[in-house]
């Protein structure tokens, strides 16, 4: 069974850097057409992926977020991080890590992943 869990702070403050690790358990972040995605929800709005991390290790980040978001990975512990920079209070919201398995490319559609963890709450603030 493929488990996903999120951790990191569920505060950070305006202008600072928000980096939120994925942990995978029962898959490999490695896999040949596997990838691995950060989505988020503020409160009243609809999923919005922010980026997915290949097989490979290739960033693929929407273009609205392209300038202060980026993905890493440490495959040895089989874990992925977002790093999204200059935060604002509408960057708060649960984000969700998410996976699927073999496909020909990334997607951009959350309801495309197959694999997602609880959910983190994070809150923008002073």
């Amino acid at each position: 069974q493929v488990r996903l869990q999120e951790s990191g702070p569920g505060l950070v403050k305006p202008s600072e850097t928000l980096s939120l690790t994925c942990t995978v358990s029962g898959a490999s972040i490695t896999t040949i057409d596997y990838y691995f995605a950060w989505i988020r929800q503020a409160p009243g709005k609809d999923l919005e992926w922010l980026g997915t991390i290949g097989f490979a290790g290739h960033n693929y980040i929407g273009s609205s977020l392209r300038s202060r978001t980026s993905i890493s990975r440490d495959t040895a512990k089989n874990q992925f991080t977002l790093h999204l920079s200059s935060v604002t209070p509408e960057d708060t919201a649960v984000y969700y890590c998410a996976g699927t398995g073999p496909r020909p490319t990334y997607t951009l559609v959350p309801n495309e992943y197959q694999w997602w963890g609880q959910g983190t709450q994070v809150t923008v603030a002073s």
